[in-house]
């Protein structure tokens, strides 16, 4: 038996687990305050205080990090890689410390795990982080030579539900043609064309369709003249796309709940900016049959919102004709992260090196 600790910092909690192989013993949302946070100039800056918390936690359960045999963290914004459970390393950390790729309190789940893997002398590792890039290279040009496409998503969740459902029916994930679509603050979908994402929209920066808390992908003039006309620093342009976008722009929440109530209240505004976010996913979902020629064996609904019978019902009307769905709800990232480092620790998978 493999006890392994899991750490999901985000932008004001570090999520923690503790897994015996991989089934869960104990989950824990350790909350951080904004006043606490802002004491801290960088994200990196928030090292000794979120460790702190995360020792603290497990001197509660009676545990100390030799007490694993392998401690996993989210991984951050690195450069782009291919899926896998990567073997954190100096050149990993190194650029995480230095946010070469971008600032997020995910960098942080990598150099958290290194350093209580050093007391605890076992491997820490990272899976699946944002920066999987398995796009097929006609996925990456765009109309203009200076732009690339990007590939920025889900993978943690998206790569998680695709292999666990591929082991429910008994197939290889590498011999099954998937479209995952995670459905949460951001909303990301991907072509899983024999165990590669070979076509996603960038989630991070707002592309494909609106979300909670994205803009989406937008008429280019449009956007250029609003931002020229208001004069827009490029940090209130990023806050626009991702953050302030979708239904916080439109309805001033980014719960989907807060809409399906008012939706039943009969607020017909919050019906029609909701039911356009739907069309919009279903139309993404359509497009991604395009890498496998219509060839799609299922198609897995997964994320917070994948909860929504009101949502899940409209979007199997739209597009049920392309392949049988399948509702898998919530993120279970730590779980994840979890089945990431079992797979390594038993020699299913071997850990890949960050170059």
């Amino acid at each position: 038996m493999f006890r392994i600790l899991t750490i999901n910092p985000g932008s004001t909690s570090t999520k923690i687990g503790i897994y015996e192989d991989t089934r869960e013993v104990l989950a824990q949302n350790l909350s951080h305050s904004a006043d606490e946070l802002a004491e801290f100039p960088t994200i990196t800056d928030q090292f000794d205080y979120r460790l702190g918390k995360i020792m603290d936690f497990l001197a509660a359960q009676n545990l100390s990090p030799r007490d694993f045999a392998a401690i996993v963290g989210r991984g951050g914004l690195l450069k782009p890689m291919v899926s896998g459970t990567y073997l954190i390393n100096e050149a990993m950390l190194d650029d995480l410390k230095h946010s070469r790729y971008g600032a997020h309190a995910s960098n942080l789940g990598a150099i958290l795990a290194a350093m209580l893997a050093k007391e605890a002398g076992c491997p820490a590792y990272i899976v699946d982080p944002v920066v999987v890039d398995e796009l097929e290279p006609v996925a990456r040009i765009t109309g203009r030579p200076e732009i690339e496409r990007r590939s920025i998503f889900h993978a943690l969740n998206q790569k998680a539900v695709a292999k666990r459902f591929a082991k429910s029916i008994n197939r290889p994930y590498e011999e099954l043609n998937l479209i995952v679509a995670h459905l949460g603050g951001g909303i990301s979908v991907g072509c899983h064309k024999q165990g590669r994402v070979v076509e996603v929209n960038n989630a991070l920066d707002g592309e494909g369709p609106f979300s909670p808390e994205r803009a989406g992908t937008m008429p280019a003039g449009q956007f250029a003249d609003l931002i020229l006309s208001e004069g827009l620093r490029r940090e209130m342009v990023a806050k626009m796309l991702a953050g302030k976008g979708g239904l916080v722009a439109h309805l001033g929440t980014n719960d989907a709940r807060e809409v399906e109530k008012r939706i039943a209240q009969g607020d017909k505004e919050a019906k029609l900016v909701y039911d356009a976010m739907i069309y919009q996913v279903a139309r993404a979902i359509a497009a991604a049959a395009v890498p496998v020629c219509g060839k799609v064996d299922h198609i897995l609904l997964t994320g917070g919102i994948a909860y929504s019978k009101y949502l899940t019902g409209k979007l199997e009307e739209y597009i049920g004709f392309i392949a049988p769905i399948v509702v898998l709800p919530g993120e279970n990232e730590l779980q994840a992260l979890a089945e990431g480092a079992y797979r390594v620790l038993t020699g299913e998978e071997q850990a890949k090196e960050y170059r």
